[in-house]
């Protein structure tokens, strides 16, 4: 007894220290010091951490831990803690307590035990001091913690229905901006999870109290960010100082998916509200209205909600690219396609002159105080019911009934349709406020079209009249569509091709979004999801084949991802993959070969210049087929919102900014040939014949058998760093080889090394006339690693300089006879005249 320490107050502590009666060793320490003190504090932190050690023990092996947990409402000290004035020095422990006890946990009826009395609901409701980043920092944890543990069932601890109240939501949305990334991360992450819950009663709830004020908030959060945004690529001009870029990107894309995620979820009254905010608030008045530069419509006046021309391409490449909600995709496809002047000049007076703007009256903690302040008062206006004034989530007329009732500044209908109500954006930069002081009676009706074009006013018998009968679009119908003119204006290459660029991408992405309906898209000649692509857009064709033709000048200012790019689109609007047949034009394939013919001469100039020309044809037509061009990565990286740099040092890949130096061009020179070749013969339907000049399955491999009773052998001894062997180099014209004579077999081999001709380098030894220097290099196979180590790198002994010299002559015959490979059947070869397609026309009036 003598070796046993003792506690305070003369109890014996347990040895044990995961069991049942250490748990009361520690609730009657509890109980013992109610008061937080300075001489108790650490005492109390020690044993909230060893309570959550017990308790995690007792889920998976005593389930009377959590009876005598509950019996004592230990629970209740917890918060009595954290509401005594020295609390604060506990809260820490003690959300990380909670923490870790809710991370851990597996047995479901240990969490309804935690979950029951309310305790853990006036935890999440208390005060904290959040000027503490760490007490924030576990705070938000331990929410996101208890989302994870959120379904059908446990909700109800979470959700009180007859209260009406969601602590754990309304607390943590509060944090949805909040300077820290990763608590903005974890905020998403429990809005998600609360979300996918599928409980009516709940959802109601937030649909009534919460949807329309968060997503609102969020979305000017997100807006005053894409500004900010905006501003940053006016002012960072300096190719070196990318790093702010690179994290707003981020935080750019880290939104779209979070929208994306949300819309997944498919909760559709929820997707409404925040679609109508996002086309509302951020996507028509910023995105859509910064494609027309500011002299060419005067409707709106303030310089701050308006982003560069390029910044906007570049904006809506990503909603395409990301967002696959079809009422957000598709009404934004149909406005930039189909948008005439009569259309633009509406949306513009609707968000611009006539909508009366005010500053936001609250952030968002306040709107959602003023909301549960309304929802008392409603409750207290009717005597005796207990409903609650909240709408049925899956009744479509209750919601529109719903919506025609309430005064907000969000409305849930399309932004262009002619019964729609009317909603706008604030001026004011403040991240976290809130403009619910619009009403629909502060905003005029838009103007009702006399012809629709838009897909959502279309009827089916419209729809299959514009599938069976095709338009022909010409420049007087391209002058009368504002947004898709100036998204073709935007690829004239004028100073550079950044705006060319994110307009591909933004065409790109909008054809190949599965959500945009394809009749919106043939509506214009875009036959990219076209069955029959008997027609297509020559206006866009044309300035499609001019980028083509200005990739080919010597001192072109198009790089290589708008080149491959072009050519994708291209391809996609003419050519069938199915049944192999190219729709285009003689006049545009014409174009198409003016251009490879370009491409073909400026290559021929190369190869009478450059010593190292076949090692970059070789090592080009490598990466061309192991890198291909992904859009998706392309518009994740900072530097293509920058203009384009022709320096090196930048550390950018080189088919992201323009060649510097002789040796750059040509290898520009050769994949702008590789592409435009591999466009001709498509377009041709001819297959590939000449290239790789290295078949795979032509080459001998390592320890392959040969016969050399026909071959011509030179003995050498290879001298390596920590050995040397004896061996024969085969001349071969199209690999070096190492041979090793096979002692079973007279007049046999066995390859020991080979490696590709090209890739040999020689040279003498100034001290020994029978020695070679040969050093083969590996290329590399990824194109971010800039160099391998060499594949062979060693000293060759002959038996005499004749011999020396013979192997020598054969290496560089072998070089040479690579050369002629690429001279006589490829640069020479015209593959126009192969032309054995039947072209069809487009369709004219």
């Amino acid at each position: 007894m003598l070796s046993r320490a003792k506690g305070l107050f003369g109890a014996v502590r347990p040895k044990n220290q995961h069991s049942l009666e250490n748990l009361k060793y520690l609730c009657n320490l509890l109980q013992r010091n109610q008061t937080v003190s300075d001489s108790n504090r650490d005492l109390l932190i020690e044993t909230l951490r060893c309570i959550s050690e017990i308790l995690i023990w007792g889920d998976q092996n005593d389930s009377s831990v959590f009876d005598f947990f509950l019996e004592k409402g230990m629970l209740n000290y917890f918060l009595s803690y954290m509401r005594q004035k020295y609390g604060r020095y506990i809260c820490v422990q003690l959300l990380q307590t909670l923490n870790i006890l809710f991370e851990n946990i597996r047995n479901e009826t240990s969490l309804y035990y935690l979950l029951s009395n309310n305790h853990i609901n006036n935890i999440i409701m208390h005060r904290f001091d959040f000027s503490d980043e760490e007490i924030t920092a576990y705070y938000i944890s331990f929410l996101k913690t208890l989302s994870l543990k959120l379904n059908s069932s446990s909700i109800n601890f979470f959700y009180n229905e007859r209260n009406n109240d969601f602590p754990l939501y309304v607390e943590a949305i509060k944090f949805f901006d909040h300077p820290e990334t990763m608590i903005r991360i974890a905020v998403r992450t429990l809005t998600l999870n609360v979300y996918k819950v599928s409980d009516p009663a709940m959802h109601r709830y937030i649909l009534d109290r919460t949807a329309t004020q968060y997503f609102s908030n969020f979305v000017w959060f997100m807006r005053n960010h894409i500004l900010d945004f905006d501003n940053l690529i006016r002012n960072n001009r300096d190719i070196n100082n990318r790093g702010n870029l690179t994290f707003a990107l981020e935080e750019y894309l880290d939104h779209l998916h979070y929208l994306q995620d949300i819309f997944l979820l498919k909760v559709d009254n929820l997707n409404v509200v925040l679609k109508d905010q996002l086309m509302n608030r951020l996507l028509v008045p910023i995105y859509v209205f910064s494609l027309i530069k500011r002299d060419k419509f005067h409707r709106v006046k303030d310089p701050r909600v308006m982003v560069d021309q390029a910044s906007s391409l570049f904006l809506l490449a990503e909603i395409f690219l990301v967002i696959h909600y079809m009422p957000i995709v598709e009404q934004l496809a149909d406005i930039i396609l189909s948008a005439d002047i009569e259309t633009v000049e509406a949306v513009q007076r609707r968000f611009g002159e006539q909508v009366l703007f005010t500053t936001p009256p609250a952030p968002l903690g306040v709107c959602l105080a003023n909301s549960d302040s309304r929802e008392k008062l409603n409750q207290k206006s009717q005597a005796g019911d207990v409903s609650l004034n909240v709408v049925d989530i899956n009744d479509d007329d209750a919601v529109r009934r719903y919506e025609g009732g309430k005064n907000i500044s969000a409305n849930l209908s399309p932004p262009l349709s002619s019964s729609s109500r009317s909603s706008s954006i604030s001026r004011d930069r403040s991240p976290q406020k809130l403009d619910t002081s619009l009403t629909p009676s502060s905003v005029s009706s838009v103007t009702s079209k006399t012809e629709s074009l838009f897909v959502s006013n279309w009827t089916d018998d419209e729809k299959c009249k514009r599938q069976f009968t095709h338009t022909s679009f010409n420049d007087l119908q391209l002058a009368q569509r504002p947004y898709f003119e100036a998204l073709i204006s935007a690829l004239d290459c004028f100073e550079n091709d950044q705006k060319c660029f994110y307009s591909l991408s933004l065409i790109f992405t909008m054809c190949n979004n599965p959500s945009v309906d394809s009749v919106i898209l043939e509506s214009v000649g875009l036959t990219v999801k076209s069955k029959e692509k008997q027609f297509y857009n020559t206006i866009l064709v044309d300035q499609l084949c001019e980028i083509l033709k200005l990739s080919t000048l010597p001192d072109s200012n198009i790089r290589l991802v708008t080149l491959d790019l072009t050519i994708t689109i291209l391809k996609s609007l003419v050519y069938d993959e199915q049944k192999c047949v190219s729709s285009l034009s003689d006049h545009h394939f014409a174009c198409v070969e003016h251009a490879r013919e370009q491409a073909t001469e400026d290559l021929r100039r190369h190869y009478k210049d450059q010593e190292m020309f076949l090692d970059l044809f070789e090592d080009e037509y490598r990466q061309i087929h192991i890198n291909p061009v992904r859009l998706e990565y392309l518009l994740k990286d900072a530097c293509m919102l920058l203009p384009p740099t022709t320096t090196p040092l930048s550390g950018i890949e080189f088919i992201k900014r323009l060649p510097s130096g002789d040796i750059e061009r040509a290898r520009r020179s050769i994949r702008v040939f590789f592409l435009l070749r591999a466009l001709s013969l498509k377009l041709n339907s001819t297959v590939e014949t000449l290239l790789p000049l290295v078949r795979q399955e032509t080459l001998v491999n390592e320890n392959d058998a040969l016969d050399l009773n026909n071959s011509d052998l030179i003995c050498c001894t290879v001298h390596m760093k920590e050995k040397k062997d004896r061996r024969f180099l085969v001349t071969n014209p199209m690999q070096f080889i190492l041979i090793e004579p096979d002692v079973k077999r007279l007049g046999w081999g066995i390859v020991k090394f080979c490696d590709l001709m090209q890739d040999v380098e020689v040279a003498g030894d100034k001290e020994d006339s029978r020695s070679l220097h040969i050093t083969i290099h590996k290329p590399a196979n990824n194109v971010y690693v800039k160099s391998n180590p060499p594949a062979l790198s060693a000293k060759f002994t002959f038996d005499d300089h004749i011999r020396c010299m013979t192997a020598k002559q054969n290496l560089k015959k072998g070089r040479a006879r690579k050369l002629d490979q690429i001279q006589t059947p490829i640069i020479n070869s015209r593959v126009g005249e192969f032309r054995t397609v039947v072209f069809v026309k487009p369709i004219t009036k």
